[in-house]
């Protein structure tokens, strides 16, 4: 495939809230413009964490977009100067209260490239103890639930867990189990 990058003639972006959304003009291969508008977004982290007892460490979580009570693994946005690893030990903490001893990066991916900037990191989190108490944002409500792998699985075969960046983060846990 030929390297087909779009000249941009123009540019420009809005913040609303926590979304910088930024429109382009841009001239393609074939010399028509065209508008193209994509979300600039912070980088994120997901964490699959795993008790000493085998249990994943999940969320239920009211998600406003959907008007549904989602399950999750705990994730959030990487602070500004903030290290992936930092922010992940940090969203397990607060969303959670619970802390690990080992981490490995399991890379990251982008969850709508057509559409965003957005790229999360994905760690393992192993030897999951509980520590503290949740420290919540204002927003959150979160309920923390153990679920031993077999019956996690139960929940992705029956559609009751449907959270990308915790099923990017258990395909990446799965293809190195299994390599």
């Amino acid at each position: 495939m030929a390297n087909s990058e779009w000249k941009i003639n123009h540019s420009s972006t809005t913040q609303i809230d926590r979304f910088k959304i930024t429109i382009d003009e841009v001239l393609l291969a074939n010399e028509q413009t065209q508008n193209f508008s994509y979300i600039d977004f912070h980088d994120g982290v997901c964490v699959l964490a795993i008790t000493e007892d085998n249990q994943i460490v999940m969320l239920k979580q009211y998600r406003h977009p959907l008007h549904s009570t989602e399950r999750e693994f705990p994730a959030g946005m990487i602070e500004e100067d903030e290290e992936p690893l930092h922010a992940a030990k940090r969203e397990l903490l607060e969303e959670t209260g619970y802390h690990a001893e080992d981490w490995h990066s399991l890379d990251y991916f982008y969850p709508s490239p057509g559409s965003t900037t957005e790229k999360i990191h994905l760690y393992l989190a192993s030897k999951a103890i509980k520590v503290a108490d949740q420290f919540l944002d204002e927003l959150e409500n979160i309920e923390v639930e153990e679920v031993s792998i077999k019956d996690f699985c139960k929940l992705i075969e029956q559609g009751n867990f449907r959270h990308g960046a915790g099923l990017a983060c258990w395909a990446k846990y799965l293809s190195m189990t299994f390599n």
